[in-house]
């Protein structure tokens, strides 16, 4: 728990400490006999890991902008968009010059609302049906996993980064669109999308939105798969086999949340197309890998005999 806090103090190397937090939900399992408190306390260890995997790119951000990708998702989605990125579209329509408002509203606290419902939609399974916690959980959180390895490998620049370092105009982009004071291009003009996120966040949250934004944020060029998008579906998926009210709920917040991640300049459309096809293939593939799960059940079970015999 402590190591990912440390690990830039004490000068930890990435690897060794991924080994350690990886370990840590199976170690708990052994340590701790079965409950629903155990239970909670191993998706939040999972969770935990997964964020050291996520904010570690950015340790050194030079390097990681050295390294990161940013035509070519501009490139994928201007052929969805016919010749302009479905963002700057969006925006041109419906945006309002230096204003954010009451739909752009509702679709940035959809977006924030998105940091809990991946985790309750597990909550719901495990209320409802804790039989069937093991698969959900399994599922939801092999989506977090595999899209921090792909972070990793594969640092993507959102639209709202690439706007800012004029890379979407360079591609053939108009003027920019509005004002925003707080966002400028590295030439000093405006940006071609505005980070209507951050904007509004500024403005609601004052101070803090900076030490929010530290703290839930930590790695901006994380974009390709969207995780958001990715996790949203999973839920959506779970909650539909336990029940189809959830699940429909979900999947319409699936649906705001994706126009809003598209909208808002968080993400491409080509990025939540990548995530629903993550989500897809974890939910596809759960079947596949269930027998080694079970094995691997029955080993930690095993070892926690031999401890409490111990």
């Amino acid at each position: 728990m402590i190591a990912p806090l440390a690990r830039r103090r004490l000068a930890i190397p990435n690897k060794p400490l991924l080994a350690t937090v990886g370990v840590a939900p199976a170690a708990l399992c052994v340590a701790a006999p079965a409950s629903t408190l155990r239970d909670g306390a191993v998706c939040a260890l999972q969770m935990w890991a997964y964020l050291a995997a996520y904010r570690m790119p950015n340790d050194d951000p030079g390097k990681l902008r050295g390294r990161v990708h940013i035509d070519y998702p501009i490139r994928l989605d201007r052929i969805v968009g016919l010749g302009r990125i479905p963002t700057e579209r969006l925006q041109r329509a419906l945006a309002t010059d230096g204003e954010i408002n009451r739909f752009e509203r509702i679709l940035v606290w959809s977006h924030w609302a998105w940091f809990a419902v991946p985790h309750l939609a597990v909550a719901y399974v495990a209320l409802r049906r804790p039989r069937e916690l093991g698969s959900a959980a399994a599922r939801m959180y092999a989506v977090y996993d595999l899209g921090a390895a792909i972070y990793w490998t594969l640092p993507t620049a959102p639209p709202w980064w690439a706007a800012a370092h004029g890379h979407i105009e360079e591609l053939g982009g108009p003027t920019p669109i509005g004002q925003y004071a707080g966002q400028r291009r590295d030439d000093g003009q405006p940006p071609l999308v505005r980070p209507m996120m951050r904007e509004y966040g500024e403005r609601f949250w004052g101070r803090r939105w900076g030490d929010l934004y530290d703290v839930l944020g930590g790695n901006p060029l994380a974009a390709m798969p969207s995780l958001h998008f990715a996790t949203s579906m999973m839920a959506a998926r779970i909650l539909s086999e336990v029940d189809p009210v959830a699940g429909a709920i979900a999947w319409t917040y699936a649906a705001t949340l994706g126009v809003a991640l598209v909208y808002l300049g968080e993400h491409y459309a080509v990025d939540l197309l990548a995530g629903g096809m993550l989500a897809e293939s974890v939910h596809r593939g759960a079947g596949r890998v269930t027998p080694a799960a079970r094995l691997i059940t029955r080993a930690l079970r095993r070892l926690r005999a031999l401890a409490v015999e111990a």
